[in-house]
This record gives structure tokens, sequence and C-alpha cells, in this order.
């Protein structure tokens, strides 16, 4: 049983260590909003959404009041938005039209951001799956908080390339659409291998369909309080150190689900998942690239690094699981670049290159996030990268991700504003050597071996 006790013994963490529980996510069935009338079914939305999240907002910042406790965003993420529309969208403008219905709830319900703009297509795509997937540059352009995800492959399914090739061209158009905006629409755009169901972080989170009609899901934050834990641990042996980060994962854990249980009983809605994911931020002293450091690297990418991260995701999860019966999501080391002022720092000198982060992604959660790339950077490129990364997540059956924003009219040497949590970032050099011939094959790269399991 958690009590007001618990919350005392994280005030420090609070208030001089960063600790924050970085959404409170309500996740909504649509599938009772399916019709075959695009403007019925924007109606259903539009009132499904703002009907069940009407006190979502007012009872996160409650909470926050009476907990002392500081909740960052309040988010919504809802049903695949492929497997509601496909019967009533038959144009790009259909789409775009559901996606304005999605806005406009979410901005009336007061939340940051509304996830599950999405279609999942790891084996292949239908028509209305690749429409909604062409949808995406107006969609993502046009409204202000929607967010888009594309799962493209899993472990059981193998990898659809072509939707893969698709995507490169994709996130292409996109970049285009914003490009007053620094791209801003790739921010909100990601590709998923073994997209996770639960998911409360964004722009990756939509509703899943073995999930019931409403459910609070928790995403607690907190590199800055491991940070603070490891000052401990300097000159100790692993033993030592992997003992204070499972200690601080515990408690950390502790205060979301305090949080979460806390809004289930408010808005009478279950309580599903807490994701433990450190999810950092830019602000100086909330970096995961600054807890990796304290571990003993020079700076985050130099040898050493995939392995001081493979440690802290386990010694995160371990920890987390104690303080949680319902742990899930992503729930691990989020490393994007944009995000974190230690891995900005480190991208800008060159110390951290993407081939490096790529091998970082083996070992944590997600994958390739928030990485800014030369606006010239060719669609089979960013195909391939995304090739590369769902291979990562197939073979090791584990969730990998690409968000990568292509920068319009700049290159090396030049940065992109993002904004808010989401930060500034470097351009970063790719390769550029071709895999055109590779990424235009079509058809789709088989499960691997260890993927049939009956």
């Amino acid at each position: 049983m958690l009590n007001i006790m618990e919350v005392h013994e994280t005030n420090q963490m609070i208030e001089q260590e960063k600790l924050d529980v970085r959404t409170i996510t309500m996740g909504i069935s649509l599938l009772d909003c399916a019709t075959d009338d695009v403007t019925t079914l924007c109606d259903n939305i539009y009132t499904k959404i703002t009907t069940k999240a009407h006190d979502l907002v007012a009872t996160g910042k409650a909470i926050e009041r009476d907990y002392g406790i500081p909740i960052v965003n309040k988010r919504i993420t809802v049903t695949p938005i492929s497997l509601v529309a496909g019967n009533a969208c038959h144009t790009i403008d259909d789409y775009v039209a559901v996606a304005h219905a999605l806005d406009r709830a979410a901005k009336e319900v007061g939340v940051d951001l509304i996830g599950g703009f999405s279609a999942l297509v790891s084996k292949s795509m239908t028509p209305a799956e690749n429409l909604l997937i062409r949808s995406l540059p107006r969609v993502l352009a046009e409204t202000d908080i929607v967010c888009s995800s594309v799962n493209v492959g899993s472990t059981k399914t193998g990898i659809d390339m072509n939707a893969v090739a698709l995507m490169g061209h994709i996130v292409k158009d996109v970049a285009e659409a914003t490009a007053d905006n620094d791209s801003y629409g790739c921010v909100k755009l990601v590709v998923f291998c073994n997209a996770p169901d639960d998911n409360p972080f964004m722009a990756g989170g939509f509703h899943g369909v073995t999930e019931g009609d409403a459910v609070i899901n928790v995403g607690v934050s907190g590199p800055g309080v491991v940070s603070r834990a490891l000052d401990e641990a300097r000159g100790k042996d692993f033993e030592f150190l992997c003992e204070t980060i499972k200690r601080t994962a515990f408690k950390i854990t502790r205060v979301g689900q305090l949080v979460a249980q806390e809004a289930s009983r408010r808005l009478n809605v279950p309580f599903g998942i807490i994701d433990l994911s450190l999810a950092p931020t830019p602000a100086v002293g909330d970096s995961v690239g600054e807890v990796l450091e304290k571990i003993g690297l020079a700076q985050v990418g130099g040898p050493g690094t995939t392995a001081a991260l493979a440690m802290l995701n386990d010694q995160v999860k371990k920890g987390g699981i104690m303080a949680s019966s319902y742990v899930g999501g992503l729930s691990g080391a989020f490393i994007p670049v944009s995000e974190d002022k230690n891995m900005i720092d480190a991208a800008g000198s060159g110390n951290l290159r993407i081939e490096k982060l790529e091998a970082m992604t083996c070992v944590c959660s997600v994958g390739l996030d928030m990485i800014a790339i030369p606006g010239d950077t060719t669609a089979s490129t960013i195909s391939g990268i995304i090739a590369d990364e769902a291979a990562i997540g197939m073979v090791n059956q584990k969730t990998t991700a690409v968000r990568v924003i292509p920068v319009a009219g700049k290159g090396v040497g030049d940065s992109a504003e993002f904004g808010g949590l989401m930060g500034y970032a470097p351009i970063m050099p790719v390769n550029n050597s071709s895999c055109e011939e590779f990424v235009s094959r079509g058809g789709r790269i088989p499960a691997p071996i260890h993927s049939f399991k009956n």
C-alpha cells in the first residue's frame, strides 16, 4: 500500500534533482466510433474523446497540488486510426479531416499531445493503411498536437520493406511540409518495430486493441535523480553502482505508482501500466548522457558507452519491477539527442555519431530518437536507417524506432530548434553510400528463426 510518507521521502528528488512524472496518459478506444461516413466518424471521435478525457487535465493538476509532484504533460492515446477509419476514409482529405477532429478534441480537453494517428503494417499494408500513411505530410503540417506512428516490423512477422521504402519518402515529405519550422512535423512521427500497445510516451503512443475502453498509463522520468545518486558511487565497484541505480529506480517508480493509482481513482478509469523510462530534458542536470558519464565515460559516445548503457537500462528495470506489478510501455533509458544536454554536446563535438547511437539502441529503450540530419539526405538513405533499426528490434525481440528529422535547408554545422521538452539539436552527418537498390526490392524480410514459437 502506498502512502503519503513515501512521497515525503522523495521531496529532495523533486525539489533538487528534477524528478517529475513526465506524463499521465489516458488511452481511449475509438473502435466503437467506426462508421462508413467520414463526417459521422469525426463527430463520434470528437464526442468520445471530449467525454472520456473531460477531467484529465484538471485531475492531473489537482494531484500536482495535493502531493507536490510535478506532472509535466497530460496526454491522450487512441486506437490506431487505420483500424477505425478504413471504412469511412477514401481520400487523403478524409484522413486529414479525422486528424483535425483529433486535434480539436485534444485542444478542447487541454492536453499537450494526442497520439494514435497510426498504422500497424508489420507484414503488409491494406489500401486504407497506405492512404493513411500518404496523408501524413498534410496531417502533421496542418495539426498542432497530433502525433503519428507506423509499425513496419515485428519479431513474429518480419519487416515490411514496402512500408520501409514508403516511409523514407514520407519522412522527407513531412520535413518539406514543415520546412518553415525546422521540419518540426518529423518530431511528431516515429517508425517502429515491435511497437508496444501501452506506450504513454510520444510520438509513438497509441491505445492498443487489447486494451479496454479507457486506461490510465503513467510515464516517469528521473535521470537527474539517478545522476545525483551516482555521486555516492564514485570510485566504488560495479556491485555498489548497480545497487545504487536499482534503489533509485525503485523510489522513482513508487512515485509514478502513487500518481497512477490516484489518477485512476479520481477519474474512475482503470490503471494500466507504469513506464519507468529515464526520459531526459535539455535542462542541465537532467541528462541520461550525464548519468553515463558519471558511470565513468569522459563523454558519451566513447568506448564503453554501450556497456554502460546496457548496465543502466538493466538496473533501472530491476529496480522498477520491484516497485510496481504493472510495468510496461518502453521502460528503460531514452537516448534522444535533442532532448538531452550531454547528448547534444557529444553530438556537437563529433564524439557521438549515428553509428554509435545505433549500437546503443541494441541495449536501451526505443532507438534512434530525435536526431536532426541534413535536409538533402535521400529518401532511400532514411529508409535504410529505418530498416537497420527495425532489424535490431526484430532479431533481438525488442522495441526499436526511428525518429529522424531531415531539416529542410540545413546541413552539418547547423542546428535545429524544436523548443520546450523537444530541445535543439546539431545536424548530424549520415553515411550517404547508396542503398537504393536494397530498399527498392519490395516484399518482406522474413521473421528470424527464433520467432517460430507456438
